[in-house]
């Protein structure tokens, strides 16, 4: 136990010089904005970009709401909404105290509390960072899974959602009844045409309640879209304690990340809304661009690393990265197979972005784990890669890096690596992925016939495409039966 006092609005001014805190008097900041899902990533990205505004406008606080555990919620309390943010990287670490979540809320706890709360005439923003898993939608197509048990709940019982989409329909209605009128709900996880696809979410549940509900979200509200990027791993007991070292005071909340950020936010808003332009963020007419360059470059690159660099003995994304063969595999994924898919966004050097990222992937000071990166699969996979197996097919470009990706989490999803330790899949779809291993018996072939099997992830034309579902198998026999190290090498000698 700590004999440390804690971070708190009464400790702040008592930390060191070198310790960045808030410009600005944390009591006094109102609150503007609802945040769902107040984890770590929140804390490192959305909420830095509203802690650099509030100096200058002071409406634009944040109550952060914990939808599925407590955990976050109780410290930030205790500290007055205060936690620190470390940056690291090769040439050092930088910490500073973020004052921007003036309020926390569980949603379980009262949810009828929380629609209230975002109803509110003086809150003007949802955000949201639920992961993939979190909007209760198809991967595959994008719909709405009207037969999801929290889906069905929210139906039954709209005054006390436990959803994001039915928290965010039951704002609206709310905000519509109470005449607050308008809200910008700006989704900020890692999907494609995110705003577009919480909008469809959204009016889909809201048309199984109410066309007229359906028809007033239509009206006054706004659901644009945006990219954001920066790397954030979970943080450790060694961080916690590095904190308490630097600040001399505990945090029991804080955070880890790397130096870069980038939010690219599109023009798409009802009614009042932060500056954010003003703290970094960049506003723009389309961000498609941005999104679509993120997700396959980034994202896929991420997923490939944790899969691949998980199964051949990598603890973490920097160890994965530096690994010659798998650093070497990723580098050309990205240039010969996910780069001649994208328009290059404005002012943006695509080769320089992938020189860039295999730089960040490859940070020692920051120990993200491959097993957090792997996690929900199911859900991650047809945005990071299969949206370009598909854009490849329909050119009749290659897929074989591709396939071979696709195929790493195959043997990841099996549950056993390659030393028979058991895996321990965190994925929606575990329990399924556990079926289709225990059927397979071993059988490379039965096994990738299995995964293919699941529409959810691949559709009904992917298992259809010879090309893919050739390769892939062809790939996870070879990882099956010779491993990771093996098979890297025989698939870089190929031209």
């Amino acid at each position: 136990m700590t004999t440390k006092p804690a971070l708190s609005l009464s400790t702040l001014a008592g930390l060191p010089a070198a310790v960045a805190r808030p410009r600005y008097d944390p009591a006094s900041v109102g609150v503007g904005m609802v945040h769902l899902g107040l984890g770590a990533f929140h804390r490192a990205h959305e909420a830095v970009y509203a802690d650099d505004l509030l100096a200058r406008d002071p409406r634009w606080g944040i109550c952060g709401v914990s939808m599925k555990t407590p955990r976050a919620v109780a410290p930030l309390a205790a500290q007055d909404g205060l936690y620190t943010l470390l940056l690291k990287d090769p040439s050092g670490t930088t910490a500073r105290v973020v004052g921007s979540v003036r309020e926390t809320m569980f949603a379980p706890a009262d949810p009828r509390a929380l629609v209230r709360r975002m109803a509110d005439p003086r809150v003007h923003v949802v955000t949201l960072t639920v992961t993939e898993k979190g909007y209760c939608h198809d991967p595959a197509t994008g719909r709405l899974d009207l037969a999801h048990p929290d889906i069905r709940r929210d139906l039954a019982h709209p005054g006390e959602p436990v959803s994001a989409v039915g928290l965010v329909a039951a704002a609206l209605d709310e905000r519509r009844r109470t005449g607050t009128g308008a809200l910008n709900v700006v989704c900020c996880d890692n999907l494609p045409h995110n705003g577009r696809l919480l909008e469809g979410l959204v009016a889909a549940f809201a048309a199984a309640r109410s066309p007229e509900l359906a028809n007033w979200i239509a009206a006054h509200a706004a659901f644009p879209c945006t990219m954001v990027d920066r790397i954030v791993p979970a943080t450790t007991d060694a961080d916690v304690a590095a904190v308490e070292a630097r600040l001399g005071v505990h945090d029991a909340a804080p955070v880890v990340a790397e130096p870069w950020i980038q939010w690219v936010i599109e023009d798409r808003f009802v009614g009042a809304r932060p500056a954010w332009e003003e703290a970094g963020a960049e506003i723009a007419a389309d961000v498609a661009p941005y999104e679509t360059m993120k997700l396959r470059l980034l994202n896929g690159s991420h997923s490939t690393l944790a899969y691949l660099g998980y199964l051949a003995g990598h603890a973490t994304i920097a160890q994965a990265a530096g690994d010659p063969r798998l650093g070497r595999f990723v580098e050309r994924q990205m240039a010969e197979e996910i780069v001649p898919t994208l328009a290059s966004p404005p002012g943006t050097d695509l080769a320089r972005y992938c020189a860039t990222l295999l730089v960040r992937f490859r940070n020692p000071a920051l120990p993200h784990r491959t097993s957090q990166v792997a996690m929900d699969g199911s859900q991650k996979l047809p945005q990071r890669l299969l949206a370009t197996v598909r854009e490849r097919l329909a050119g009749g470009g290659s897929i074989r890096h591709l396939a071979l990706a696709v195929a790493g989490w195959m043997r990841y999803a099996s549950g056993v690596d390659e030393h028979g330790a058991r895996i321990e899949v965190a994925d929606p779809l575990s329990a399924r992925c556990a079926e289709i291993a225990a059927a397979a018996h071993g059988d490379p072939v039965a096994l990738a016939r299995g995964f293919l099997g699941i529409a959810a992830i691949f559709g009904d034309d992917l298992p259809a495409k010879r090309p893919f579902a050739d390769a892939v198998t062809r790939h996870l026999e070879s990882l099956v039966r010779r491993g990771v190290a093996a098979t890297l090498a025989d698939h870089l000698a190929h031209d």
